[in-house]
Order: C-alpha cells, then structure tokens, then sequence
C-alpha cells in the first residue's frame, strides 16, 4: 500500500509532537503523486509571526482549499491541528512534524 493512502486511512497525530511556543515547525509530507516527498516550514519572523515556506516549492504546487496566510494565521494561534487539517486538504497528507 502507498504511504499516501495508509495516512489517509490513519492521519498522523501532531499536536504532542509540537514544543509550546515553538519558533519553527516542520511539516514532513507525502505527496499523492509517486508518494514523493516534501517539506513545508513554519517558522517565526521578527514580528513573532509564522510564515510558511515550501522549502524551494511554491505553496499552490500543494493546491490547499486554503489560501497559505490563511494557514499562517492558525500557525500563529497556536492551532496545530487546524493547520494539519488545512495542509491535508491539498494534494499532500502530513506523514510527520518536528519542532524547536
């Protein structure tokens, strides 16, 4: 079974992998094309804001039902699964995250 499939069958968990008041947050993800792999950054800027960045890949190649400041703006509230669940409404599903 692809990778894609087995985390559309069981997601991945997030929020005990997150530190509180974390200042950057990866996103490991799987992509439904060739199961190929991606990473997906939040990390903050002087202001205390996250910004995404698709580490060298532009944020539409992902098609989220979401607009990406839209995604940063639940990065800033803290709201992890929400951003989980924007990220898996894309073309990619959230194999893992780490952060710092």
């Amino acid at each position: 079974m692809c990778k894609y499939r087995e985390l559309i069958q069981n997601p991945t968990k997030v929020l005990h992998n997150i530190k509180k008041d974390a200042r950057e947050v990866i996103f490991y993800v799987v992509s439904c094309m060739c199961d190929n792999k991606y990473t997906l950054r939040f990390k903050k800027n002087d202001e205390g804001d996250f910004k995404m960045s698709g580490m060298g890949f532009s944020l539409s190649n992902y098609q989220f039902k979401f607009k990406p400041f839209e995604i940063e703006w639940e990065a800033d509230a803290n709201n992890w699964l929400d951003v989980k669940n924007m990220i898996n409404s894309g073309t990619v599903k959230v194999e893992k995250v780490i952060s710092r």
